[in-house]
């Protein structure tokens, strides 16, 4: 037999070669774990210069959100800003007619009423006339947001309202106005001109 005749010597040599060889193997495999376990220094590298990427990129991020966030506002205020240019940019002209306006009604209430017939058609025509110029003028106020402020027997507003002077009155209730001396104008609800008002108060 094979067996029989193989020397002791040869059957050592084999196992000894045999054992060689998987501990070949043990060592081999038990190098890659180590490199599995312990990341090379290059691989270090890598690994701490994606985190630092990955941190420049989320801040590059968060100053790109900011920087839309100012855009939009910024653009929000300067479209607010000709908005409001274009309803109040008349302001300053419509107070200059204010006054024209205030002239208008001074002549119409100056006019005797019992002088107004047609025995005096001068003074009518005149009369019609003036008034006719008011009621247009109040129409192209409107026109453009201007509202005639006449608060009589409204409470008392310190936003829309001036008082000259509180006094009582029989039959009318405090904190209200009782006499308008001067009418005021608001310009697409902003106050342009309080009115000048006499202000009921506790007799």
């Amino acid at each position: 037999s094979f067996c029989l005749r193989t020397s002791p010597r040869l059957l050592c040599a084999a196992t000894q070669q045999k054992n060689t060889g998987q501990n070949l193997e043990e060592d081999q495999s038990q190098s890659q774990n180590e490199q599995k376990v312990e990341p090379s220094s290059a691989e270090k590298l890598l690994a701490e210069e994606k985190a630092k990427l990955e941190e420049q990129l989320k801040e590059v991020t968060e100053k790109y959100k900011r920087a839309l966030a100012d855009a939009e506002n910024v653009r929000q205020r300067s479209q607010k800003l000709v908005e409001e240019a274009k309803l109040y940019g008349i302001q300053s002209f419509c107070k200059d007619l204010l006054e024209v306006a205030d002239i208008l009604e001074k002549a119409t209430e100056s006019v005797p009423k019992e002088e107004i017939k047609d025995e005096n058609p001068h003074l009518k025509s005149l009369y019609e006339g003036l008034v006719m110029t008011e009621m247009q003028i109040q129409k192209v106020f409107q026109k453009h947001g201007l509202l005639r402020l006449n608060p009589v027997g409204a409470r008392f507003d310190p936003y829309e309202h001036e008082a000259l002077f509180h006094a009582p009155a029989e039959g009318r209730e405090p904190g209200t106005v009782a006499l308008v001396s001067k009418v005021g104008y608001k310009l697409h609800g902003r106050t342009l001109r309080p009115a000048l008002v006499g202000v009921v108060k506790d007799a």
